[in-house]
């Protein structure tokens, strides 16, 4: 479905309308994001399949389909299970090959908490565990990069303290390491071995003002800055 050619009729955004907290004024002319195509639909609900079908998934039996939350909770949807695009926080909508985890790595070399477990599970990464003691990274391979850089895919590598949760994850490691399509310069990075490869480490913190949370913060919050720290960095003049 394309957009509409007359710019006097309302068209609302469900991620802008999750961002700021509200319903869309509009029921029947939305905007919505699948992967990284965002699509003008004059319905209010769609069925997993019809969403699978839009983002041009020819056989839906193939594919899941999960929708983000605000806050970073993804939740299944089935595929004759209709989704109404006016309940509030929906973001977008991902989409998963189920036959993605043919042939990836496995290794589980430490432990995580179940609800760490639970989070990467439901949001169908590939995933690992490599590593021990203060040497521990999880590894999120394939993770899907936004427009405006020289890789569409990455693993991210995340360090895991030996006293985690308690202390916290902080900064992101990437390989390949990106760039700028633009030209411009990424900062406060630099490279770093891990799990026998170079990764470009991103030195981004949390404020004072805003602290990792033992017992709330874990992978799943941790993720939802690393997603915004590449949306914002591209953004940058």
């Amino acid at each position: 479905m394309s957009e509409s050619s007359d710019p006097a009729e309302e068209i609302e955004d469900l991620e802008l309308c999750a961002k700021e907290g509200r319903k869309p004024r509009c029921k029947h002319r939305l905007r919505i994001r699948i992967d990284k195509e965002r699509h003008v639909v004059n319905v209010s609900h769609m069925t997993g399949r019809q969403l699978l079908e839009l983002a041009g998934r020819c056989n839906p039996e193939r594919w899941r389909i999960r929708q983000k939350l605000k806050g970073g909770q993804l939740k299944d949807i089935g595929l004759d299970e209709n989704v109404d695009f006016t309940a509030p926080g929906i973001e977008r909508f991902i989409t998963i090959p189920l036959d993605q985890t043919e042939g990836r790595g496995e290794r589980r070399e430490f432990d995580l908490p179940q609800r760490d477990i639970a989070f990467l599970e439901s949001a169908g990464w590939e995933w690992e565990l490599v590593g021990s003691g203060g040497n521990g990274h999880l590894l999120i391979n394939r993770f899907p990069v936004p427009p405006g850089y020289n890789h569409n895919q990455v693993t991210v590598a995340l360090r895991i303290e030996p006293a985690y949760d308690d202390a916290q994850i902080d900064m992101a490691y990437f390989h390949p390491a990106l760039a700028r399509l633009d030209g411009g310069n990424i900062r406060q990075i630099c490279q770093q071995q891990i799990d026998g490869k170079p990764f470009q480490r991103w030195s981004r913190h949390r404020t004072a003002q805003n602290p990792w949370r033992p017992g709330i913060d874990y992978v799943g919050t941790h993720m939802v800055l690393v997603e915004d720290w590449l949306r914002r960095e591209v953004g940058k003049s």
